[in-house]
């Protein structure tokens, strides 16, 4: 498979060419070279993290307009991501957010919390027939997923063979409304409301299936500004939320793997926790888990860099929406759903190689222990990469040299000039 076009992009005139994102992130997919940031698409996982850290904005996140939809669809359905319903203050009823989309501009909302408790069923039928490899990595956040196919490939086959719970939400919304409508699958258009660029770039390029239902993602960021002044405090004649606290969870950190019913569970959030419980799964330390939540930001989707509200702030309102609701409204029904798995394998094909040919990329790794060997090991970044190890790598592969590292530019220039004047500079 080829390169996947990613939703994070550099704003190069913004860049000042500072070091913050090169130490961020988390697959060392940015270097600083000729004093701007370059990011390696290879490796990119579209976590945000370069956007939530950068001073100068110059890391952007691109996705769909609501304003370049209209009139593109006969028909368009809100895909709201449980996460939305954090974002708003004093919100005591789902039901005025539902609302508040058809006020602005959608036909149809489909709860991405509703399908979400559609997967969480059979997600625990699949764990009771002891099919899957475990400890069982949750497939939800597509970040993560991109995290374990480019630093951690051993891991693909633990991850859950399951359509995300947007991706669920797509396919049934459109099934429906062609039957309420009847149009065509082309004449209805499937809106994801999404709260980090990797959903955005998972709704373009899923991991798990051929082609996505999802046919434009926007930011929780733009729809909130748009629903505030449409979201009027008036009577409600019909219940319109069809989620319960099972599907509202999922927005937060552990409310995956807490719907599942199980003791032996985990649930980390924040991209280096991410990494270091992958690290502890593939050394076998983690073994006795059969199941294991990961989510990129802190706080779960709730912390996303296209949400508006602070992510501890946001968990506490999903919390308090939870207290009004039933515990669950959505089963996983064998007679009128088809199985949500993966319809293709997790590629691995993503993972980050210095070479394709195995001996070529031996004798690669041996080189670059050589050169790390010569450099300082402080991984200061003042050299554009984030660490020696790295300066190293890029030095064997041919795009940095050993000069780059400010110390031993510093060496140089301080044996010249003692190769000059026959003293010592700094010791007269």
């Amino acid at each position: 498979m080829g390169k996947i076009p990613h939703s994070v992009r550099l704003d190069a005139d913004k860049c000042m060419g500072c070091t913050n994102c090169i130490k961020h992130c988390p697959t060392e997919a940015i270097r600083v070279r000729g004093g701007k940031a370059r990011i390696i698409e290879d490796r990119c996982i579209d976590c945000g993290e370069c956007i939530r850290v950068c001073p100068h904005r110059a890391k952007k996140a691109v996705y769909d307009k609501l304003a370049d939809l209209e009139g593109k669809y006969k028909k368009l359905i809100a895909l709201p991501a449980p996460s939305l319903f954090g974002q708003f203050n004093n919100l005591d009823d789902i039901d005025y957010v539902i609302e508040g989309l058809k006020k602005i501009g959608f036909d149809e909302v489909y709860e991405v919390s509703k399908a979400a408790e559609i997967i969480s069923d059979y997600t625990r039928k699949l764990l009771e027939g002891n099919k899957l490899k475990k400890p069982v990595i949750n497939s939800a956040c597509p970040a993560v997923v991109k995290l374990v196919t480019v630093r951690f490939p051993s891991l693909c086959d633990n991850v859950l063979p399951i359509l995300a719970p947007v991706e669920l939400a797509a396919k049934l919304s459109k099934k429906e409304a062609m039957k309420k409508y009847n149009l065509k699958k082309e004449e209805i258009g499937c809106v994801f409301i999404s709260p980090c660029p990797a959903k955005v770039t998972a709704a373009k390029y899923p991991f798990f299936t051929e082609e996505s239902g999802i046919d434009a993602v926007v930011s929780i960021g733009e729809v909130y500004l748009k629903l505030v002044g449409e979201m009027k405090r008036e009577n409600i004649n019909e219940i319109l939320t069809e989620t319960g606290r099972i599907g509202l969870s999922w927005g937060t950190s552990g409310g995956e793997s807490a719907a599942l019913l199980k003791e032996k569970y985990l649930a980390a959030d924040g991209i280096k926790n991410v990494i270091r419980i992958l690290d502890e799964v593939e050394n076998g330390k983690l073994d006795d888990m059969e199941f294991i939540e990961l989510n990129a930001c802190i706080g779960g989707c709730v912390g996303g860099v296209l949400t508006i509200e602070n992510p501890f702030v946001a968990k506490t309102r999903i919390y308090n929406l939870r207290k009004y609701l039933p515990v669950a409204r959505n089963v996983y029904d064998s007679d009128k759903i088809s199985p949500p798995e993966a319809t293709q394998k997790l590629s691995k094909s993503y993972s980050i190689k210095l070479d394709d040919d195995v001996k070529t990329a031996l004798a690669m790794v041996n080189k670059i222990a050589e050169v790390a060997s010569h450099l300082p090991g402080l991984d200061c970044g003042s050299c554009g990469a984030p660490s020696c190890k790295a300066l190293a790598e890029d030095i064997v592969g041919g795009f940095a040299r050993e000069s780059d590292c400010v110390f031993i530019l510093k060496e140089r220039i301080a044996g010249l000039y003692n190769d000059a004047f026959g003293r010592d500079r700094y010791n007269n």
